[in-house]
């Protein structure tokens, strides 16, 4: 749909809609770029609170993955306000405050339509200077990979909607889809990396290839090595698959090769719709363990060195077990 809108020839546009990146760049000054972008997307659990805090964490991130500091942000919302307590949306932003406090962001109005579901995200403006900005074209061959959350929310979310999640798979995936990706981009500066992207909606294997094709690489993710989510078996084994997870695969399969012994549950977990995932970072082989030691001491307990990146070869994405 985007080929057929007009080309961007503002040079002061640093990254715009002709790459698969999280945000778009626009450079103010030599000293200021503003980073913007937004999300929403219907309740993933039930309770308001927590939902407002995963919608704002979410939108946070695409301004953490291009390397940004966010600094205010606008309340989309969509609310059947004939059928639903206003309380219900009073709950949904008193969260998603509590996300913006945290990051330090300040929310400076926003919008809200009467509708017949609940939908609720921000759209963030974040700084970034010129020179600093990550994108997911830039991955380098040689350089390793890095996750910071594991995976799984997916199939936990969906499992939870039906009555049939575990309280600890549960607990776990809202204490990641809560937890801001400001560490891992404080981490990403204080060690310099090569090129980033957050893990949303194509999962991680949608993300890796878009970062693959973006740089011109191939990426291999070492199967085995994934941080996942506490029961995803039991939870894939009595199929609460979502929608995304064969749209996904059949995203990056003509750019998928699969070799050595795959576990078929971290297969499954690399297409899996994520919310409010974690980043994927390109870094240098040699400041990898710096990195994933920085973002750790952060409090991202997951961040784990998951593949690396390759010269261009016949695919775009491997995935290989032992």
């Amino acid at each position: 749909m985007l080929r057929g809108l007009p080309k961007i020839d503002d040079p002061n546009v640093l990254v715009g809609t002709e790459t698969c990146d999280d945000a778009g760049v626009y450079r103010l000054t030599d000293e200021i770029a503003v980073v913007q972008t937004l999300d929403f997307f219907p309740p993933v659990v039930d309770d308001a609170f927590i939902y407002g805090q995963i919608a704002a964490a979410n939108s946070l991130s695409d301004v953490y993955a291009m390397g940004g500091v966010p600094k205010t942000a606008l309340n989309l919302v969509g609310f059947p306000d004939d059928k639903l307590s206003l309380d219900v949306l009073g709950e949904i932003l008193a969260g998603s405050a509590e996300r913006l406090r945290e990051a330090e962001c300040v929310v400076v109005g926003g919008h809200s339509v009467r509708d017949a579901e609940i939908k609720f995200g921000l759209s963030v403006m974040g700084v970034v200077h010129p020179q600093k900005v990550l994108t997911n074209a830039t991955a380098r061959p040689g350089d390793r990979l890095v996750l910071t959350k594991p995976l799984g929310t997916g199939f936990v979310t969906t499992a939870h909607k039906a009555g049939d999640c575990p309280q600890e798979a549960f607990d776990a995936a809202v204490a990641s889809m809560i937890e801001l990706n400001r560490a891992p981009c404080e981490a990403m500066q204080a060690v310099g990396v090569n090129a980033t992207t957050d893990i949303t909606g194509f999962g991680l294997a949608g993300h890796a290839f878009e970062m693959a094709q973006g740089s011109g690489v191939t990426i291999v993710i070492e199967l085995d090595r994934l941080p996942i989510l506490p029961g995803l078996r039991h939870l894939i084994a009595k199929g609460h698959f979502t929608r995304a997870s064969k749209t996904n695969a059949d995203y990056v399969a003509s750019g998928l090769r699969k070799q050595g012994r795959l576990d078929p549950v971290r297969l499954e977990a690399i297409f899996d719709a994520q919310t409010s995932g974690g980043l994927l970072i390109s870094v240098a082989a040699e400041r990898a363990g710096r990195l994933v030691e920085e973002i750790r001491s952060r409090g991202c307990h997951h961040a784990t060195i998951i593949g690396e990146v390759r010269p261009k070869q016949d695919a775009d994405l491997i995935v290989q077990g032992s």
